[in-house]
């Protein structure tokens, strides 16, 4: 017995010379990576933290440790794969799993994840919130509404998250949706234009007596708040409670546009269904002038004025379609006319200013003379002196515009209309100092904008 046992002692002490030096190592790896991840390199931590796992095997936090430093460096790919190698993973960990695949775009194994992580951590928010995301990159509108309604139970202080569930009820629960939009409001004040568009969107849609159109206006108010996947389910499910609606198959072609499919044969059969609705055809005119067919669009926009002859707004877009179509004599008889029936409504002033400038078309004659008609419905808006400006500079008075400009500005210290038209202006006087820095401006607050993107042509090209 003694001589077994002095055996077995012998065979620990061998064992422990072989594995000392990589236990040792392992512990100088991990101080390594403890090291690296204080100094803000959590990449450098993860090829020896992922060692240290493999040599300490019994040390099941290293793995989660090793993908978790890989998703703070941003590198996702190898935080999917050590984590989903893990024997276990704390809430965090099975939630950074899901947001690595989500990074990846494997919204299917990222759901995955999170559907685990919540088998061990109900109560963990931030595995709803992030199972709600992945729900909402695949389109699954009812699967994120159930994730929302679970994350806002545990926690109900995000604004993001009560206005997205507020969004989804809008389609599959209405009489819900009020609460959420207005918790929204409440929590963060910049939710308060979409909130309110939503709720005013509701209120249309309760009044309605079919379900078809109820789901149309509530689509058309998320259409507004550019919420374009969402208001196609909306449209989709309009469509499929009543085939025969044309609003709904036209709205639903609207939105395929938006969300980058074609939606023709959805107009095309809206007109099929009523060729004498108005927004039916003014809708496919929109989709001729994406498809850059001036005629095509000119032809739907006239029927819809047709359809509409009292509606100043369906003149309005067929004077625009008559510009697309290069008929600037019919386009500024018709901008006429939709004042005609409007005199009192300053948009359309401002369109028939906008156009007589963009185009330098009699702008002396009408241009100025709507600008200036524009201003005084609106006396302390910026936009209405820019727009006066620039039509003077269209008529190639500048330094009447340059008044006018600043006018604009001294309303408006950061409006990016003003700054671009300015900046025309100082190219028109040569000064051009003057003229790159207001451009710049323009582009600087406008970076994505028509303006800034305006600024930034002619920067390239007087300023390369």
């Amino acid at each position: 017995m003694r001589a077994l046992l002095f055996r077995l002692l012998i065979l620990f002490l061998i064992l422990g010379l072989i594995l000392a030096p990589a236990y040792f190592s392992a512990l100088d790896e991990i101080r390594r990576a403890e090291s690296d991840l204080a100094a803000g390199r959590p990449l450098d931590a993860v090829a020896p933290l992922e060692h240290a796992s493999l040599l300490l095997f019994w040390r099941a936090d290293l793995s989660e440790r090793a993908g978790r430093a890989a998703f703070a460096g941003n590198d996702f790919s190898a935080a999917a794969r050590i984590l989903s190698q893990a024997e276990s993973l704390s809430a965090d960990g099975w939630r950074e799993l899901g947001a690595a695949n989500f990074e990846l775009e494997r919204y299917d194994e990222s759901a995955r994840a999170l559907q685990r992580g919540l088998e061990e951590h109900k109560t963990d928010a931030a595995l709803h919130r992030q199972l709600a995301l992945t729900y909402n990159a695949q389109n699954d509108f009812q699967a994120e509404m159930g994730a929302l309604k679970n994350y806002l139970a545990l926690d109900e202080s995000e604004a993001a998250a009560h206005y997205r569930l507020g969004l989804l009820l809008s389609v599959y629960d209405p009489d819900s949706a009020y609460k959420e939009l207005q918790a929204a409001a409440q929590r963060d004040t910049a939710y308060e234009p979409s909130a309110q568009t939503m709720i005013s969107a509701l209120n249309l849609s309760s009044i309605q007596k079919d379900e078809a159109d109820r789901l149309v206006a509530i689509g058309r108010g998320l259409g507004l708040v550019s919420e374009w996947q969402l208001a196609r389910e909306a449209f989709q499910r309009a469509a499929n409670a009543d085939g025969e609606n044309a609003q709904a198959w036209a709205w639903l072609g609207e939105a395929n546009q938006h969300i980058g499919q074609n939606g023709s044969e959805e107009l095309a059969k809206a007109v099929r269904l009523n060729p004498f609705d108005a927004s039916v055809r003014a809708l496919y005119g929109l989709y001729w002038k994406r498809m850059d067919d001036p005629q095509k669009a000119l032809a739907q926009f006239q029927w819809a004025a047709a359809i509409e002859q009292e509606n100043p707004a369906y003149q309005a877009a067929l004077a625009d379609a008559f510009t697309f179509a290069s008929d600037l004599p019919s386009a500024l008889n018709t901008y006429l006319h939709a004042i005609e029936l409007a005199p009192n409504e300053v948009t359309y002033w401002r369109l028939l200013a906008v156009f007589s400038a963009q185009y330098s078309y009699r702008v002396t004659e009408f241009g100025i003379p709507a600008a200036q008609k524009a201003l005084t419905f609106a006396p302390d808006e910026a936009a209405s002196y820019d727009l006066l400006g620039w039509a003077y500079l269209a008529a190639d008075l500048p330094v009447t515009a340059e008044l006018n400009l600043l006018q604009s500005l001294a309303l408006d210290e950061n409006y990016a209309s003003a700054y671009l038209h300015l900046g025309m202006v100082y190219l028109e006087t040569n000064e051009m100092e003057k003229a790159r820095a207001h451009l710049l401006r323009a582009r600087e607050l406008d970076p994505h904008g028509a303006q800034g993107q305006a600024a930034a042509k002619l920067l390239e090209l007087y300023f390369p």
